[in-house]
């Protein structure tokens, strides 16, 4: 089955969005002397390349970015910060994204509640205020990126990001293009 070139294009956003992230959360990492986890191969994880954390029934939830007091390439660190990340180009499914999102970190935070960890996420792009509420009233810190401000980044660089569905949106010679760039 192809891939749908406007499902190709809002990948490459998400990615470059993913490394936004990572490069914030690893400065803060450097300046608090903690360990970022994120996915990537890693010694104490058997070379597994997700992140993932065990909550105290025994369920395994994978996550995007763990901060770890004392955490090395070979050693489990005391997790104190738990981070999900995710772009949305349109609001209609981010209320179950939040909801995703609440269901992997919830269980863990409790499972570790000793250690007080953060709860947060980072959103780009479409959120409907009844998603990022949810998140807010369970206790999440919420940085949250409009889309017009993912469209200026682009614009920076020479790149029009914006996409439109229906007859008269974005055609797929103005999706190759983009993706090209």
């Amino acid at each position: 089955m192809a891939e749908s070139l406007a499902h190709r294009w809002g990948q490459i956003i998400g990615d470059v969005f993913e490394m936004f992230v990572r490069n914030i959360l690893g400065e803060v990492a450097r300046q608090h002397a903690l360990y970022l986890d994120f996915k990537r191969p890693r010694a104490t994880r058997g070379g597994q390349g997700k992140v993932t954390w065990q909550d105290g029934y025994g369920n395994k939830h994978d996550l995007d970015y763990v901060l770890e007091r004392g955490g090395t390439e070979e050693t489990l660190g005391v997790p104190i910060a738990f981070i999900e990340s995710a772009w949305r180009r349109y609001t209609k499914h981010s209320k179950n994204k939040v909801q995703e999102i609440e269901a992997a970190i919830m269980p863990i935070a409790l499972t570790f509640s000793r250690h007080q960890p953060f709860c947060g996420a980072v959103l780009a792009g479409e959120f409907t205020h009844n998603a990022l509420h949810q998140l807010e009233s369970k206790g999440f810190g919420i940085l949250h990126i409009p889309y017009g401000s993912i469209l200026a980044a682009f614009k920076e660089l020479g790149i029009d990001a914006s996409s439109e569905d229906g007859i008269n949106g974005t055609s797929e010679a103005q999706f190759r293009e983009k993706i090209a760039k």
